[in-house]
């Protein structure tokens, strides 16, 4: 069954030179007129996303992104743009023409190996310029991808799509259970849900509903409840759940108020385990106490919303951590996936959403620059639980 968000579909760059065709192509696949498509070259601005379904394989986000040959001081814009989104991506494909492989295509080639990013090689326009046999093993020895040959005018898009579904990365294609390692069929389990004023308005958070869903699926028993509601339950129904799943803002509370006796984790660690790099988190949680006067921490959310007096990322952990550590902290706060403007080297800490909203091949790129310069990382949910004295507690149901 397909339990994908939009957002945690599998994301395809489509990148090249002006006038190779992107634009064609993602019209071409979706059989819409999604990209503007012109002669003139660089039609194409900022990135364009267009989710697809590929039939027996995946939901995807197809991406159009600006020429790498782009001109002036906006298209210097342009081209950062395009660059940047290789680092969300989970597949990137090199659209070239006339059988024609330059500088332009060679530095994409390396950002896609900085990333880990597979990738194979578009030969569009064929009903112009045939594609070279030698040409094309040349390219295929050298670069260890496939290259593919196509025309927007003679789509054969069956060659596209299986090129798309064989070089994909697995973990693309397939959205394993959240938990359902933890569970055994009928299990119980409760989902503490706070509604304040971060909540939205009639509908609950992506990570409540996400779980609520992958418990669903393995045919285990939902509670949902508010944290008001907890102890009279508890008392009243006599009911002793298999795991309880809080939101980490309330951690301490909820701490208090399940038995020792019953696991206890919040979303936040459940989703750092399920799509962060979950031992680097963990290693890299304890250095909250080693922040010094003056440090700065950077704050990773995946999304962007109003904020709020009550907002994790701008108010409370930044309460949280200066009480902990006694210290005088500078903070910044980087939502979505934009850059980060400051040098990485800058911070002493990094602290990363659970990433509901974001896949994971998003989260691992957008952490690899710090845990490359040996900078700690942690997420949310773990930083809580660590400065609230409840780490061993929140990470212990995964080490069964």
């Amino acid at each position: 069954m397909n339990k994908k968000t939009k957002d945690n579909k599998t994301h395809i760059g489509i990148y090249g030179r002006r006038n190779m065709g992107k634009s064609s192509i993602i019209n071409s696949i979706s059989e819409q007129d999604i990209a503007i498509v012109s002669d003139t070259p660089g039609t194409t601005t900022d990135p364009v996303k267009k989710s697809f379904e590929i039939l027996n394989y995946a939901p995807v986000i197809l991406i159009d992104t600006a020429g790498i040959d782009d001109e002036g001081i906006l298209g210097e814009k342009r081209i950062e743009k395009s660059f940047h989104s290789i680092s969300t991506v989970d597949l990137g494909i090199i659209v070239i023409t006339n059988n024609s492989f330059s500088h332009y295509e060679e530095g994409l080639v390396q950002e896609f190996k900085n990333f880990n990013t597979p990738f194979f090689i578009l030969h569009n326009k064929s009903d112009l310029h045939k594609l070279d046999a030698k040409f094309k093993n040349k390219l295929e020895k050298k670069y260890n991808t496939k290259v593919v040959e196509y025309s927007t005018k003679k789509p054969n898009k069956d060659i596209l799509i299986d090129a798309i579904k064989n070089i994909a990365p697995d973990a693309s294609k397939v959205n394993p259970s959240i938990i359902g390692d933890l569970l055994e069929k009928d299990d119980i389990v409760m989902l503490i849900c706070p509604i304040d004023s971060e909540a939205p308005v009639g509908r609950m958070i992506l990570p409540q509903v996400q779980l609520i869903r992958d418990i669903l699926d393995n045919y285990c028993t939902n509670i949902v409840i508010q944290p008001e509601q907890v102890e009279n339950f508890l008392n009243y129904t006599k009911i002793k759940p298999n795991l309880v799943i809080t939101d980490s803002q309330i951690f301490q509370e909820a701490d208090k108020l399940i038995p020792n006796e019953i696991p206890l984790t919040s979303f936040s660690t459940v989703l750092a385990r399920f799509k962060g790099n979950f031992e680097e988190y963990i290693k890299g949680t304890p250095f909250i106490d080693k922040l010094k006067d003056g440090d700065k921490v950077l704050i990773l959310e995946a999304c962007s919303h109003h904020v709020s007096c009550e907002d994790i990322a701008r108010h409370k952990l930044p309460i949280w951590l200066e009480k902990h550590t006694n210290k005088e902290l500078n903070f910044d706060v980087v939502a979505g996936l934009s850059q980060i403007d400051k040098p990485i080297t800058d911070y002493s800490i990094i602290i990363q959403c659970g990433g509901c909203m974001i896949t994971k091949k998003q989260i691992a790129n957008r952490l690899l620059p710090a845990i490359e310069a040996g900078i700690p990382v942690t997420n949310y949910g773990l930083a809580i639980a660590y400065m609230h004295g409840i780490f061993e507690r929140a990470v212990a149901p995964f080490n069964k």
